[in-house]
């Protein structure tokens, strides 16, 4: 897991570096801390709000026995948690759960969780996944895959004191990945705006972990108004990052080209669960279920000797995806920068598990999962709305400087939808 965490970091420091350079900056160039970029992985771990550590699971999200082998179950957001609740018959008592859970066969819970709206994986062992069709329809996209949308000119970057510096970010993301991106853009100077809704849920964690260097605004795109004021916010924007489920934007407008037509040279990055092809490439996804899904759970129960799943130590591949968007972005930019165009790239969770297993594994038992006791020399501590916070700093130097975020998070909806500062 460090290898993946000190990869991404890397990379993306690299493109924030010739990205920098292209617009006059200093000669590119980018360092990584291994300790920092695994510490950065697991930053929801470390977040503190005014001394304490929130919780980041619900009572009723977690690993379950079934009648046939085991299945996670995601109730963090309540239309979540009701969706297995309405699957299984069961009132919200974990015991309860547990005992439905246990008289049915996995896959059988699972398709029931999915058709009535919820999120859940049983575990598969690696092999299984590899024949699975959407397992096969995984391995065969990019890690990051860009496309040119159309022509434009070329749209060189001025000259900055950091390397994202007048980039307009418009981050369309929830839970990690997405955030993630955009927090890490944000550490590089960029003007990063949040788009969130009165009637989508969220976590308040992960809200306060992904907003550092971010403005939120709410718009409801149900309506013709927020779709109005989202069309001016994108013809504004440099990039735009989305983490609805494929398909989902397009259909009120938003796809890829109908942005890039708003705003010609647009970076368009999407993220998605399991993948942008594939029979679940529209099914409800999350880090812990994709760890389920596709074997990593299983392997670590193997390494570790254990009779139940084992996960990875971090939302790996959420934040690992999060890291590898921002890389698209920057070098969407960069090719901007040079040769003109609109650009879109994709990415998915389910992609970054098939390459995390690419890189080899280690016989060695995998770290805990809790926090380092002492972390306090990568560590900072800011005042926030929402209280005093103690959080990991962005890791990656790039040509010598250190990213850093100018602000703290912002509660949901608290900023205008609009790109004045």
């Amino acid at each position: 897991m460090d290898t993946l965490a000190a990869a991404c970091v890397a990379v993306t420091s690299l493109a924030a570096a010739r990205l920098w350079h292209a617009r006059g900056g200093p000669p590119p160039s980018a360092t990584v801390d291994v300790r920092h970029a695994a510490l950065a992985f697991r930053s929801e771990r470390h977040l503190l709000v005014d001394g304490q550590r929130p919780a980041l699971w619900s009572d009723l999200s977690g690993d379950y026995p079934g009648a046939d082998g085991w299945i996670r179950l995601h109730a963090n957001y309540p239309a979540h948690r009701a969706a297995i609740l309405r699957a299984l018959g069961v009132a919200p008592d974990p015991a309860e759960v547990a005992a439905a859970v246990a008289a049915r066969p996995v896959v059988t819970v699972e398709d029931a969780v999915f058709a009535a709206g919820g999120a859940a994986a049983a575990m598969r062992e690696a092999a299984t996944w590899s024949a699975h069709p959407q397992g096969r329809a995984v391995a065969a996209l990019p890690l990051v895959s860009f496309t040119r949308l159309g022509d434009s000119p070329a749209l060189p970057l001025s000259p900055a004191d950091r390397p994202l510096e007048t980039v307009r970010v418009l981050d369309l993301t929830r839970v990690i990945a997405g955030p993630v991106a955009g927090r890490t853009l944000a550490a590089h100077g960029a003007d990063v705006l949040r788009v969130g809704a009165d009637h989508l849920a969220l976590t308040r964690p992960a809200v306060v972990d992904t907003g550092f260097g971010k403005r939120f605004c709410h718009l409801d795109l149900r309506t013709e108004a927020g779709r109005s004021a989202l069309r001016a916010l994108v013809a504004g924007a440099d990039v735009v990052l989305q983490a609805f489920r494929p398909g989902a934007l397009a259909r009120l407008g938003f796809g890829p080209a109908d942005c890039a037509a708003l705003r010609p040279g647009l970076v368009y990055v999407s993220i998605s669960a399991w993948g942008q092809a594939g029979p679940w490439r529209r099914r409800r996804g999350f880090d812990s279920l994709v760890q389920m899904a596709s074997g990593i759970a299983d392997l670590g129960r193997q390494v570790a000797g254990a009779d139940r799943p084992v996960s990875l130590p971090a939302q790996a591949l959420d934040h690992g995806t999060g890291w590898l968007a921002a890389f698209a972005a920057i070098e969407g930019l960069h090719r901007r920068h040079r040769s003109g165009g609109s650009w879109y790239a994709e990415l998915s969770l389910a992609r970054a598990a098939a390459w995390l297993d690419s890189l080899g594994r280690s016989p060695l038992p995998l770290p805990a999962a809790d926090p380092e006791p002492d972390a306090s020399d990568l560590t900072a501590t800011m005042d926030s709305a929402f209280g005093h916070l103690t959080y990991v700093r962005p890791p990656g130097t790039v040509s010598g400087y250190r990213p850093h975020w100018s602000t703290p998070p912002h509660q949901p909806g608290a900023d205008p939808p609009d790109w004045a500062a």
